[in-house]
């Protein structure tokens, strides 16, 4: 089973299959693993669309299947995986980055407290946090 790692999110598609960079996803896949719809205009989330590029969409589409390592390579956007080609990350571009970053606020992360509930860093947007890291090691 491969799993894909992008936006804070774990997702593990067992119909996935990798092909040395290459990692092939049917279309409900594609939307599961990124949140992007992949339609017949290109990839979509919300008003944006990223259309596939002509000179390479036969590389790039197998049928029902898209090769999302090498959609995500042509928009810039950072893919790796590990040497099992089990794992893969699907980063983020640079400028989603500085975005982000230009408004000071800090990435939604989800952690366990001692009792294990879950907290979001995002329910207590509006107010200030103190973040204290430990490490064991």
């Amino acid at each position: 089973m491969i799993r894909i790692l992008h936006d804070a999110a774990d997702t593990a598609l067992p119909t996935a299959r990798a092909d040395g960079d290459a990692l092939w996803l049917d279309r409900d896949d594609v939307e599961r693993a990124t949140g992007w719809a992949w339609k017949p205009e290109g990839l979509c989330r919300d008003d944006t669309c990223m259309p596939l590029p002509r000179q390479a969409q036969r590389a790039m589409t197998d049928g029902d299947r898209l090769d999302i390592a090498a959609l995500w390579r042509h928009a810039g956007w950072p893919v790796v995986h590990d040497g099992a080609a089990r794992i893969w990350v699907l980063g983020e571009g640079a400028a989603q980055r500085v975005d982000a970053l230009a408004t000071g606020d800090a990435p939604d992360f989800a952690l366990p407290d001692l009792d294990g509930r879950m907290h979001r860093l995002c329910d207590f947007r509006g107010r200030r946090v103190f973040l204290v890291a430990w490490a064991s090691w």
